[in-house]
């Protein structure tokens, strides 16, 4: 699993992969870790209930602990169970279409050497096996009318930025294992999308910042389980955009962005038709709405644990119109306002 120039080296980290349907991409990514200039303390993956191409121990890195799971926890719930079970302080979710590079994880904990007090952190992530050098994501960006995107998605690659982002891509989130847990992990009723925009809010609300560092790469192939069009993906992502605006925006940010927010999804549901999924859509929104209830008690809890202002939560979302659109980047200078742990 390591180079073994470097066998006698640990980083205090585990890798959580949630696997499903990913017996064809896995072996890739267990060749790329046995190739780490430094090694994880440990590594679980989760054979997630798999109806094709289910993933058994041969297919895993190295001395990685396997479970199995005979039904889809989704990303949320089934990463909540490997964190369950590991003791290393850091955690890194790690898609099981995500390759890193040969000193991504180096790269990753000189990241937190840096920035000691930051508990998220995220890498550049690079379109796999593209001639074109295209960038996947470099962080996630929370945008005004409400719809979170990856920034950079599809543009041509360039020297990376590091700083501030809102939250980290999914397909390789770094994060503090105490404050995860303490946080009740993923919330397992999105079950999967947008889950790590609802934990990076939450981790915003308690004055925490996400740092992209500029050094760790991984090249993530997208949607290899799920389709970027399919049923599931519109679903899930239209009916948990809707939960995670309406549990987290705080204060009177909630009153000024909500009509927006409504617009562009309506907006949205139009453009479905497109595609043959207005239908679907409607039925995503009708389900987030029989949700409400269950959803604002939840936003009571966050809201009474925010620990920043309205006005401090507002300048960490992305103002810009022109961005959404073009999936412009949003990586902030680190100024000596770093939140202390």
């Amino acid at each position: 699993m390591v180079n073994p120039a470097r066998s006698d080296v640990h980083a205090d980290v585990a890798i959580l992969i949630v696997a499903f349907n990913s017996a064809h991409t896995l072996p890739r990514v267990s060749e790329a870790l046995r190739q780490q200039s430094l090694t994880p303390k440990e590594v679980w993956v989760l054979e997630n209930g798999s109806p094709n191409a289910p993933v058994t121990q041969d297919l895993c890195p190295d001395g990685a602990h396997l479970i199995v799971s005979e039904t889809n926890l989704g990303f949320a719930g089934g990463n909540n169970l490997l964190a369950a079970k590991v003791s290393a302080k850091w955690l890194i979710l790690l898609n099981p279409d995500a390759f890193p590079e040969p000193d991504w994880l180096e790269a990753m904990m000189a990241g937190v050497a840096r920035y000691p007090d930051c508990p998220l952190f995220g890498c550049t992530q690079k379109v796999a096996d593209d001639d074109q050098r295209r960038l996947d994501g470099i962080g996630d960006v929370y945008h005004f009318t409400g719809l979170p995107y990856r920034a950079g998605y599809g543009k041509v690659l360039e020297p990376p930025q590091e700083g501030y982002v809102f939250g980290p891509c999914g397909a390789m989130t770094m994060v503090d294992r105490a404050l995860f847990l303490a946080l009740g992990g993923f919330d397992e009723d999105l079950f999967c999308y947008c889950e790590d925009v609802d934990l990076a809010y939450r981790i915003n609300l308690l004055g925490f910042r996400a740092i992209q560092t500029n050094h760790a790469a991984v090249h993530h192939l997208g949607y290899a389980s799920s389709g970027r069009r399919s049923a599931f993906a519109t679903y899930y992502g239209a009916r948990n955009r809707f939960w995670v605006f309406f549990k987290n925006t705080p204060g009177w940010l909630l009153w000024v962005l909500s009509p927006i927010h409504i617009a562009v999804t309506l907006l949205l549901w139009v453009s479905a038709a497109r595609f043959g999924q207005f239908t679907l859509f409607a039925k995503a929104l009708s389900d987030a709405l029989k949700g409400w209830p269950h959803v604002m008690a939840k936003r009571r809890d966050i809201q009474k644990a925010r620990k920043i202002s309205t006005w401090d939560m507002a300048k960490r979302i992305n103002w810009n119109p022109l961005n959404l659109l073009t999936r412009g980047g949003d990586v902030r200078p680190i100024g000596p306002d770093r939140t202390k742990r």
